[in-house]
């Protein structure tokens, strides 16, 4: 099989089925005694197994199936669903999200996980885990003293099989070296090179990355599957220097043609009757053979769905991008040249190409619930090492926004998800002593509002503690102590934002090391959002955050400047203007005009950008007001042209620290319009 073809399904499919454990695990911790949750587990894990052994990934196939016999033995009833047991399966399906992130990232899928895979052995037998030490190496019973006796899985049993049939010698190789060696890694290193010239490699004991740490004593085991002669083979290795031994056995096929039935099919207590697995006789077969069933039906296509990789939707995007610039175009002719009958195919193709967006937009949206799935298991995890009780609550997962945005917002969350963790929820003994419940809880909400998505995060915590955000900002130089007495609350809460600034007592991995929360606000910005904060004392605390629905078309206002066209979103501006010229005063050096009981700074885009002056000033301006957050200011132009949806361009590799310019836009007429940035702007 071409493994290459089947590869991004693989990834897609397995992260769903990790996020599935991830949450089904969660929901098992809760109701322990749900074997209802356990089957929903079971059947995701034994996919993801069937899966990574068809698709070669040895070591994901083999944690996967080291972990079900453990998930097999709490629906049968012989294992309880413990705080302790959670522990160790959390820790397998990391490695496992280990492994797939790995194979994403064009590596194997390798990951030593001896020492969660001895966890798992010893839950399976009913034992404690804690009693695994740190490190143990893979559990292998000796044969006559002088070789060991590896064990295959599945997929190794059909490789095995495989080569045979196609006329390759599969040998089993135990290889001692001497009591003096230097370097135990490099030798290892030149009897594989001396293997990978014959044959190839299908297993080693220890594992591979086991013998580069040379965490083993002085001999290791290979599977090797060659047409060369196995005497030839050991002449090799031993014209390895520090070769104590070699002695090779050639693998019985046939002999172990029943062995991955009967390893399947071994109980979880050594004393007990195996339960067979295949035979359809047996009622014990019954629970896997219908799950197999089941997940055989659930992959037709009764949904009508189909996947389609993300840079082929950016490649429509582009190509409709295009054709959003040629309509403006052509309404642009349309006007100039009065045809009716071109006025009227241009008002049609206009209608289509809309409707066209439209559609092309939705295609790109995915529900928020692709990035809040994963935080369920992260407020679990900081919720235990700061021995805390958190209950967090998912609202609005359905909510859509565009796959750009998604792939940029989950960090920001995961820094406001933290904080609210570590500055926002006191310990269980404080909240009992405020009369509170001493769980702690946090809710992520998502909703729809106009052309944006709100994210919010709020805890009921003990809220922001006002004067202890004051006396650091002063300390650090953010505001002075003259200053600081006549901010308001929301005022002093936006100073959390600021750079470098941290009211953290004692500075913890959690809490970021003194990283503030700027990093969130600067991440927002960049994608056109912004966010903003709200806090009652001994209450609790939100977070509220802003985006735009989509980056890639936006609604913009035109403006003359001189002779340049620059576009101004729509979604800064808060309203339009003419003024006198003797309305502007003049305020600590800058010209400012009082709107609406506001004084707010004028910025001439002139002379901000330098502009070749081609017109006088007359008695009156016409001025944008746009804002950000709070902060606004009046920009001054020459005139409006109008609102248009406009494509936003990339100034591309070349201009990428433009001050105060988002990119640029290309008009109907074929002008170049530079989109202006108001949040730098005003900042």
């Amino acid at each position: 099989m071409e493994r290459n073809q089947y590869l991004d399904m693989f990834i897609d499919e397995s992260t769903e089925h990790l996020q599935a454990l991830n949450k089904n695990l969660l929901d098992l911790e809760k109701n322990p005694e749900d074997l209802q949750i356990v089957n929903e587990i079971f059947r995701s894990a034994h996919t993801l197994k069937g899966m990574a052994a068809t698709m070669g990934f040895e070591d994901l196939a083999s944690l996967t199936h080291q972990m079900e016999n453990v998930l097999d033995g709490i629906r049968n009833e012989k294992i309880g669903a413990t705080t302790q047991l959670m522990d160790v399966v959390f820790e397998s399906v990391d490695d496992l999200e280990f492994m797939v992130n790995d194979i994403a990232d064009g590596g194997e899928g390798k990951k030593d996980v001896t020492e969660v895979v001895a966890k798992l052995e010893m839950l399976e037998k009913g034992e404690n885990s804690e009693t695994v030490q740190a490190g143990s190496g893979v559990e292998t019973k000796s044969q006559n003293g002088d070789r060991t006796d590896v064990e295959y899985d599945d997929f190794e049993h059909t490789v095995i099989r495989q080569s045979y049939e196609q006329g390759f010698n599969p040998l089993q190789i135990s290889i001692s070296l001497r009591e003096d060696v230097i370097l135990k890694a490099a030798r290892v290193f030149m009897v594989f090179e001396v293997l990978e010239q014959v044959g190839e490699v299908i297993k080693s004991v220890p594992a591979v990355d086991k013998l580069e740490e040379e965490e083993f004593d002085l001999s290791f085991d290979v599977t090797l599957v060659t047409k060369t002669d196995a005497e030839e083979v050991k002449s090799r290795i031993m014209k390895v220097s520090e070769i104590d031994d070699v002695i090779i056995e050639t693998i019985d096929v046939d002999a172990f043609e029943e062995q991955p039935d009967e390893k399947t099919a071994a109980s979880n207590d050594p004393g007990e009757t195996p339960k067979p697995q295949s035979s359809e006789k047996s009622s014990g077969a019954k629970e896997p053979e219908n799950g197999n069933d089941k997940e055989e039906k659930t992959t037709q296509p009764s949904n009508k769905t189909i996947r389609v990789n993300i840079d082929r939707l950016d490649s429509l995007m582009n190509l409709f991008e295009e054709l959003v610039i040629d309509r403006g175009r052509l309404e642009q002719i349309s006007r100039d040249m009065k045809s009716a009958e071109l006025t009227e195919t241009v008002e049609h193709m206009s209608r289509i190409s809309g409707d066209l967006q439209n559609i092309i937009l939705n295609m790109r949206m995915v529900p928020v619930e692709q990035v809040f799935n994963r935080f369920p298991r992260m407020v679990r995890g900081l919720a235990k090492d700061l021995n805390k009780k958190i209950n967090l609550e998912i609202i609005g997962a359905e909510t859509e926004l565009d796959r750009t945005v998604i792939d940029e917002i989950g960090d920001p969350l995961v820094h406001l998800l933290r904080n609210s963790i570590d500055h926002g929820v006191e310990m269980p003994a404080e909240r009992k002593q405020a009369g509170k419940s001493d769980e702690g809880n946090i809710t992520l909400k998502a909703y729809h509002s106009g052309n944006h998505v709100f994210i919010e995060v709020s805890d009921d915590g003990s809220g922001i503690n006002r004067d202890r955000v004051l006396r650091k900002a002063i300390k650090s130089g953010i505001v002075t102590e003259e200053n600081s007495h006549n901010m308001t609350d929301r005022q002093v809460y936006e100073l959390l934002f600021s750079s470098g600034l941290s009211t953290a007592d004692v500075i913890s991995d959690v809490s970021g090391r003194g990283v503030g929360l700027d990093v969130v606000k600067n991440k927002i910005e960049s994608l056109g959002g912004n966010v903003t904060v709200t806090s009652k004392p001994g209450e609790g605390t939100t977070f509220s955050i802003q985006l735009p629905l989509t980056l890639s078309i936006i609604s913009v206002m035109l403006v003359e400047v001189q002779e340049e066209i620059y576009a101004v979103p729509l979604s800064s501006i808060i309203e339009t203007a003419i003024i006198k010229k003797d309305e502007i005063m003049s305020a600590h050096n800058q010209k400012v005009i009082d709107f609406r009981g506001s004084v707010v700074p004028l910025i001439d885009l002139t002379q901000f950008f330098d502009v070749p002056v081609s017109k006088e000033d007359d008695d009156y301006y016409s001025i944008v007001i746009v804002r950000k957050g709070e902060k606004m200011a009046a920009l001054v132009v020459n005139s409006f042209i109008g609102q248009q949806e406009i494509v936003l361009k990339s100034l591309g590799n070349y201009l990428t620290s433009v001050f105060a310019i988002s990119g640029a836009t290309i008009l109907g007429n074929g002008q170049v319009a530079l989109i202006i940035d108001c949040n730098a702007l005003i900042k």
